[in-house]
């Protein structure tokens, strides 16, 4: 059964203020400044621990709110609630949170902030998000390939039924 087409609209109107306001506030945190990230996660040199209030309030309002918004019976723009299925620690999980962390490390970025210095045109995140998009597109084309479902995904592996 398709959705009424001003549905779609709504959740992508949503999708996109949700995305501006997400944008501004990685930038008026300096999350999009790869120095101030860097000199963050360098511990054992100059360490600018500032972005610790930032990470420590994301975390109290998503819990708060996390907590609120999943007291209605669904989400404004959708059906249902699109929760990970997954409730388990695995391998492929540390791994990905392993190859996120040294990346980020290493470049200064992590995917938000890449693509809100796209505003800026950094010439940093010219080349970080076609790379985070290939790694994405090699993620899924490798899950297809295995008949496993895609990270992020919640569709069936072709061939296999409910």
């Amino acid at each position: 059964m398709s959705e009424p087409r001003h549905a779609s609209t709504w959740r992508a109107l949503a999708a996109l203020a949700v995305g501006l306001v997400f944008g501004v506030g990685l930038s008026v945190a300096q999350m999009t400044n790869p120095e101030k990230v860097e000199n963050f996660l360098d511990v054992a040199g100059q360490w600018d621990p500032t972005l610790i209030c930032v990470l420590g309030a994301a975390v109290v309002v998503a819990t708060i709110l996390y907590r609120l918004v999943l007291r209605a019976p669904a989400p404004l723009f959708d059906a249902r609630f699109h929760l990970p299925e997954k409730k388990r620690i695995d391998t492929p999980l540390v791994l990905g949170a392993v190859i996120f962390g040294v990346g980020w490390a290493l470049a200064g970025y992590c995917p938000g902030p890449a693509i809100a210095s796209l505003g800026f045109a950094n010439p940093e995140a010219l080349w970080i998000v076609p790379a985070m998009a290939a790694g994405a597109f090699l993620e899924r084309w490798q899950s297809r390939r295995r008949g496993a479902r895609p990270a992020g995904s919640h569709e069936k592996p072709q061939g296999q039924e409910s």
